[in-house]
């Protein structure tokens, strides 16, 4: 039996997602556990249920989705992750792959792919869905890294994606456990390496690397 977390902040794909894989569940050995809605609420479900994977998107509100991978890891580093997200391209893909996401599917993917990639990361594999292994041979094929994200550390990343939601210092303090003084300095050291000039420019920023979604800022 391989347990499962469902973590997406829209109730209509993890409804959709949950149906699909109880309709394979006997011939798969595969079985939701729980839902969660947010990166706070999946860390607390990880904590009580203990899935060996979880299904994760990466833009929701809150702490989002790279915040809560790091996090999830550091409370159970055997956890199995799997980003399913409508991100493709740009610099994401491989930098949560380098994190220690075990496996990224596209929300477009089969059933059939999904729970060949669940199947897969529960093993000790990793499993890519065949768009993101293009695209990330593709870049090292080019030898160009233009993107400015590769320029932010793992915690500059979970700040840019907070900031860019509209959170201030003080909030995300509290979001990531860490102090405020701490958040201002990672902000300012985020607006220096972007070259931006304001929240504006690093909405726009972020909403450009996918890191946010237009309507949920």
């Amino acid at each position: 039996m391989i347990d499962i977390l469902l973590v997406d902040d829209h109730d209509l794909v993890r409804m959709g997602v949950r149906r699909l894989l109880e309709e394979h569940a006997a011939a798969t050995g595969i079985r939701v556990v729980g839902e969660a809605a947010s990166g706070e609420e999946a860390l607390n479900l990880v904590r009580t249920l203990h899935p060996q994977v979880v299904l994760l998107d990466l833009s929701m509100p809150g702490i989002g989705g790279i915040a809560a991978m790091q996090r999830i890891l550091q409370t159970r580093p055997a956890t199995r992750i799997i980003i399913l997200t409508g991100l493709t391209e740009g610099p994401v893909p491989r930098r949560v792959l380098e994190y220690g996401a075990a496996g990224y599917l596209t929300k477009g993917c089969g059933v059939e792919e999904m729970i060949a990639a669940i199947t897969a990361v529960a093993r000790g594999e990793r499993h890519l869905s065949h768009e993101i292994a293009q695209n990330l041979a593709l870049a090292l094929v080019d030898g160009a890294d233009a993107s400015p994200i590769e320029r932010l550390s793992e915690r500059e990343l979970s700040v840019l994606t907070l900031l860019a939601q509209g959170y201030r210092p003080g909030e995300i303090a509290t979001m990531l456990s860490l102090s405020p003084k701490t958040v201002s300095t990672y902000k300012s050291r985020i607006f220096e390496k972007l070259g931006v000039g304001g929240t504006g420019e690093l909405l726009q920023l972020a909403l450009r690397l996918g890191l946010v979604e237009e309507g949920r800022v």
